[in-house]
């Protein structure tokens, strides 16, 4: 994301002070890998000073879909995108390592949409995460979607190109947002002296238009949805966990 001015002044007089990057981070509420991104690199410009850095006549319709829309699921879950020095921005996936297959699909996916660009990946021992990192001058304009500030405190809305893109590509953006932030699980009750088992889908996000972009591509596809707990969206009616089950699955 593109921090305020003021944010990025306060984490380099700290740092100049002789603080750490985690005291810093904690200080300021700026993530610490941030901080330590620009103790190496140097603290990112302006954002007025960065507006040329990306000059390119973007041709997004080259972009390859499938791996767009689940690569858009996973960022709006679990990604981040900070400024880095000269005009480059610096995309975080921040991933369980649990699940080595969504890693392996996450990297393919940022493979596929900057390819020209590498992409790494390392373990955060701290913390049991896989962060998958890639630098491009162009993702801001590839995911424009980043901001200051939290997702849920700001608004996320879809650029036309996204919603034509996403118009034939609603299951791969759903497994990306369902990787990111949901989970496919067995509820259990018991009535009678009987256990009832059943699958369930469940989608948790703090932002409600994230969770509005989710329940609009279930309505897209025909799929029965439920929200409870204000944050939290269900899929539990038989059809519609079959028709989950048909793309996303279980993670692995």
């Amino acid at each position: 994301m593109t921090r305020p001015g003021q944010e990025v002044e306060e984490v380099v007089r700290l740092l100049r002070s002789g603080l750490s990057d985690s005291a810093a981070a904690r200080a300021t509420g700026v993530p610490r890998r941030t901080v330590m991104d620009w103790r190496r690199y140097g603290p990112p410009r302006p954002r007025d000073s960065q507006s040329g850095a990306c000059v390119a006549s973007h041709p997004f319709r080259e972009i390859p879909s499938a791996p767009y829309a689940y690569l858009l699921g996973m960022y709006l879950g679990d990604g981040c995108i900070s400024a880095c020095p000269r005009g480059v921005f610096h995309l975080r996936v921040s991933l369980d390592a649990k699940y080595p297959g969504i890693i392996g699909e996450c990297r393919a996916a940022v493979a596929a949409v900057m390819p020209a660009n590498k992409v790494g990946h390392w373990l955060m021992k701290e913390s049991a995460c896989v962060v998958v990192s890639s630098y491009s001058i162009h993702w801001p304009c590839v995911l424009p979607q980043h901001g200051a500030g939290r997702e849920h405190l700001r608004p996320i809305v879809l650029t036309d190109w996204q919603r034509a893109l996403l118009q034939d590509h609603r299951q791969p953006f759903l497994r990306g947002l369902i990787h990111s932030d949901g989970c496919r699980y067995i509820a259990r009750q018991r009535c009678g002296g009987r256990l009832y088992e059943w699958p369930r889908y469940n989608f948790s996000n703090l932002s409600s238009e994230i969770r509005g972009l989710f329940t609009e591509s279930c309505d897209a596809l025909g799929i029965p949805w439920r929200q409870a707990g204000g944050r939290h969206i269900y899929i539990n009616r038989r059809e519609g966990v079959a028709a989950f089950d048909e793309f996303v699955g279980p993670k692995y």
